[in-house]
């Protein structure tokens, strides 16, 4: 089996990798939060500063009246083998070792300072601190403000109710040791670190009581009651401290001798003698540390079942957002051949109705194209007037003799001239939905994102492939009207029956060939050819669009594209898999926690059961 040490300090490495990655959860725990920590509660002036500097066994925190811990301090201690000397290191400054312990202090000040100002306020953003000393055992403690019952001048008025939101921010996780500190000149009954462990965990499970300040009770009292267990009843047993006097503080009395002093107290004590064995600083930190290695154990299946869980997650996700790609051209030109066909076939999937947006097509054949149509100012063309006008114009100084037939010829040319419109209306109104597909096809394929300068290309290379649809399309419908116009159906004219007109003047065809009943026949005919010609637009133009647009969308869109990139060197590739800056660092950070986790579960695995 893994000594304590060995397991508690892979731990600690772990949690601090996880923080130096950012690795504090999303949705779900991350696996700092499931690898577990003491937090360090308590009220104001109850003593928590000196507990903790009694663990470390050094002078190290900023001391003071009021709110002192104004943000929560993640304290990882490292127990280092052989005589090496001690040092600390800060998360936001990775590259200074501290040896000097003031400097820790002031420095502690300092980035308090940096997040909360110079003022009494709180933030609920970390310090992290590391410390390497043969003379700790390997635990990570977060000291936590000080509970408080009332602002003070200098502090907003929700001061109180911040820091409790804050600390139970901590203790509610299922995974966090709390240390409850309470002083011994206060009746335990009103201690605010009781008060809130007893709420978030109320079985007791999770909790360590640690009574300070036992050497200032008044004469005649002690703190046996509660230390023994009769006055509130932990699952583990409390343990006395006693803190530094002021004026050791202010000789800089050195810990390790102030631990022999606190040891000496007990064993000598007639109240807490019997006790001795288990109370002070050095057998509390020895308590957790045991207590800390068992929880470890006990949790080390479901740790590596969140560990298993998270390096799936993170291997689909560098799945969905692409592997690294190789550097040969080869490589580089399948991926850029595999891009394509992804944006093609959600493209085609468009198209074909397995994603929205081809139903707008048959929306301009059903709906625009007819009622464009419809709005065309043929009642105009062909009104008595304009027919008498155009008539007139084509016989000149000739009277027709049977029929109009140039007149005819004129009329019907000039009504299939406003055809044309609706035609190109339609071929557009195509080219503009073809266009929103593409850009839709790239923004939905998943594989493109990671590559905006192939996404321009694409997009660039689909567009102009759309352009050159367009323009054949445009030329073939414009064909179509234009084949109307040149041909006429003879057997529709064949079937006019020449009766002749109402009211007409007995002279010669040269009088009554302006006549309103022969204007009106004229009119008529040429209105119902118009109208079987329509007819006949309205089924080919949609023909024609989709045969030369639509069609070659789907058969032909990147062939273009597919034939240059195949001409382009290693080089000009490399320029078309340009990758976006902030995916390639999303990568990189997903590769780094991915190492974390499978590195983590390998050690557990090697520490914790060989």
């Amino acid at each position: 089996m893994a000594t304590m040490e060995s397991l508690i300090g892979l731990v600690n490495r772990i949690q601090r990798a996880c923080t130096v990655l950012g690795d504090h959860g999303g949705e779900g725990m991350s696996l700092w939060e499931a690898l577990p920590s003491v937090a360090v509660v308590g009220g104001q002036s109850s003593g928590k500063s000196s507990v903790l500097e009694s663990i470390v066994g050094r002078d190290f925190l900023p001391r003071g009246s009021g709110i002192v811990t104004r943000r929560p301090l993640v304290l990882q201690l490292h127990k280092t083998e052989g005589n090496q000397s001690e040092y600390a290191e800060f998360l936001h400054a990775p590259k200074k070792r501290f040896t000097d312990f003031a400097a820790v202090r002031k420095e502690i000040a300092d980035e308090t300072d940096r997040i909360t100002g110079k003022s009494k306020k709180i933030s609920n953003i970390p310090i992290h601190l590391s410390i390497y000393s043969p003379n700790v055992v390997n635990l990570t403690l977060i000291d936590l403000p000080g509970l408080t019952k009332v602002a003070v001048e200098g502090q907003p008025e929700s001061i109180v109710e911040d820091i409790e939101n804050m600390v139970r921010s901590y203790v509610e996780k299922p995974n966090c040791i709390i240390l409850a500190i309470s002083p011994a000149n206060q009746d335990i009954a009103t201690s605010d670190a009781i008060k809130l462990a007893r709420e978030v965990d109320p079985t007791g499970e999770r909790t360590f009581g640690v009574v300070t300040k036992l050497d200032l009770m008044d004469k005649g009292t002690n703190a046996l009651d509660v230390l023994e267990g009769r006055a509130y009843r932990l699952q583990y047993p409390w343990v006395g401290i006693v803190n530094r006097s002021q004026a050791d503080i202010n000789k800089n009395v050195d810990m390790i001798a102030a631990r022999r002093k606190e040891q000496e107290y007990f064993e000598s004590s007639p109240e807490y003698g019997h006790l001795a064995h288990k109370m002070g600083s050095e057998y509390l930190a020895k308590l957790l540390s045991q207590h800390l290695e068992a929880v470890i154990r006990q949790r080390i299946p479901s740790i590596i079942a969140l560990i298993n869980k998270t390096i799936d997650e993170l291997n689909a996700e560098l799945d969905r957002i692409g592997r690294p790609i190789g550097a040969d051209g080869g490589a580089q030109l399948y991926t850029i051949l595999e891009m394509c066909r992804a944006f093609d076939r959600i493209f085609k999937e468009h198209l074909d109705g397995g994603r929205p947006g081809g139903d707008r097509i048959y929306g301009v054949f059903d709906n625009q194209l007819p009622a464009a149509l419809k709005k065309l100012p043929l009642d105009r063309h062909l009104s008595q007037h304009n027919v008498r006008k155009v008539i007139s114009e084509a016989d000149g100084y000739q009277p027709h003799l049977i029929a109009p037939e140039q007149g005819y010829r004129r009329l019907i040319d000039g009504s299939l001239g406003y055809f044309k419109g609706p035609a190109e209306a339609s071929v557009d109104a195509v080219h503009f939905i073809l266009k929103e597909l593409v850009r839709k096809s790239i923004a939905e394929t998943q594989e493109l994102k990671r590559f905006p300068s192939l996404q321009s290309d694409i997009a660039n290379a689909a567009n102009e492939a759309l352009e050159r649809f367009r323009d054949e399309s445009r030329k073939t419908v414009l064909r179509l009207v234009d084949m109307e116009s040149t041909y006429l159906t003879v057997e529709f004219f064949r079937k006019l029956q020449l009766e002749p007109e109402k009211n007409s003047s007995p002279a010669g065809p040269n009088m009554d060939r302006y006549s309103d009943n022969h204007l009106r026949r004229i009119g008529s005919n040429v209105t119902a050819y118009v109208g079987m010609v329509c007819d006949t637009l309205k089924n080919s133009i949609p023909k024609a669009v989709v045969y030369c647009q639509v069609r070659e969308a789907k058969r032909s869109l990147l062939n273009h594209f597919y034939a240059q990139v195949g001409r382009r060197e290693k080089q000009q590739l490399g320029k078309m898999l340009d990758e976006d800056p902030s995916l390639m660092e999303r990568r990189e950070t997903i590769a780094k926690r991915l190492e974390l986790y499978k590195s983590a579960r390998d050690e557990i695995d090697s520490v914790a059961w060989k």
